[in-house]
């Protein structure tokens, strides 16, 4: 975005704080939503913290139902506070299975990370890449942000697949800047900026 000066403007506080997250539609009957306070959202997020892959490369965890209801409710304080947006991944009035989101959010500086993981029984069909790709589309074209990086264990090639399906163009390592369950690990970074191809 620029202003009427020619230089290169902020997004105004108060854009991603607004009341009503918006609904991302994505192929296949599938949506990008808000997370609900319901029993199905929650067993979803219970069951995410659960799984091995989700908890190793996330350091995520979510011992109880009434623990996934806090951490969903901390998830829309974030948004209101403009630090973050997270949604679900859920079929058209269904249960989600997945996530996918804005972390590290700067409207001042245009910047965010995107975040994702999906459930088990919902991987391998190109998901966290369309969820990837519309959550870029609306942050970078509709929410006004300049620049999103999505960042990866370098042991963890799946993820490298999704940014790369994602039109996220590989920019170097960070040694030693990602902790796992397992230790310290080296970090692939990649990033589009507002004008990109997808």
């Amino acid at each position: 975005m620029i202003n009427s000066s020619g230089i290169p403007a902020v997004v105004p506080a108060g854009r991603l704080a607004d009341p009503d997250q918006p609904v991302l539609p994505l192929a296949g009957g599938l949506e990008l939503r808000p997370w609900r306070l319901d029993d199905a959202d929650a067993d979803a997020l219970h069951t995410a913290g659960r799984d091995p892959a989700i908890s190793h490369w996330n350091l995520f965890s979510v011992g109880s139902r009434d623990e996934a209801r806090a951490r969903i409710e901390r998830l829309h304080a974030r948004r209101r506070a403009e630090t973050g947006a997270i949604w679900a991944i859920a079929a058209c009035g269904g249960a989600p299975v997945g996530l996918a989101g804005l972390n590290d959010v700067d409207l001042a500086g245009g910047t965010a990370e995107v975040v994702y993981w999906v459930l088990p029984e919902a991987r391998g069909g190109g998901i966290a890449v369309a969820a990837a790709r519309r959550l870029s589309r609306w942050a970078l074209d509709d929410l006004g942000l300049h620049r999103l990086t999505l960042c990866h264990s370098t042991a963890n090639p799946a993820s490298c697949r999704v940014a790369e399906k994602a039109g996220y163009a590989a920019e170097g390592t960070r040694r030693s800047s990602l902790l796992h369950t397992d230790g310290w690990h080296d970090q692939h970074v990649h990033a589009r900026v507002a004008g990109d191809p997808e």
